[in-house]
């Protein structure tokens, strides 16, 4: 297990951008996979993109496939969500979250993927 503290969520316009960072504990950074989910008010988590343990692969949900990027700086325990073209629907809190195994379809990524999970940051769009 690894620990998570998400961070970089804030209020948005619609069209907007937002980074959001993860830091992860530990030297080992480069073992797990990593992922971001989202949940908004009386929905499911929802899985949004995930990234590989070099970070030479990556998964995105399709709803965001195109505007989000996922990337990862295992020298720096970093993982992170770059968010362009923001909609209303991408209100939500956004999870880090990491296991030992990565999959390149986002079929594999139900919420009892991850072993660990951040706090969470919250992301507003407005409208």
């Amino acid at each position: 297990q690894v620990q998570l503290v998400e961070s970089g969520g804030g209020l948005v316009q619609v069209g907007g951008s937002l980074r959001l960072s993860c830091a992860a504990s530990g030297r080992t950074a480069s073992s797990y996979a990593m992922a971001w989910f989202r949940q908004a008010p009386g929905k499911e988590r929802e899985f949004v993109a995930a990234i590989s343990q070099s970070g030479a692969s990556t998964c995105y949900a399709d709803s965001v496939k195109g505007r989000f990027t996922i990337s990862r700086d295992n020298a720096k325990n970093m993982v992170y969500l770059q968010m362009n073209s923001l909609k209303p629907e991408d209100t939500a809190v956004y999870y880090c979250a990491a296991d030992t195994a990565y999959y390149s379809t986002t079929y594999y990524y139900s919420i009892s993927w991850a072993g660990s999970w951040g706090q969470g940051t919250q992301v507003t769009v407005s409208s």
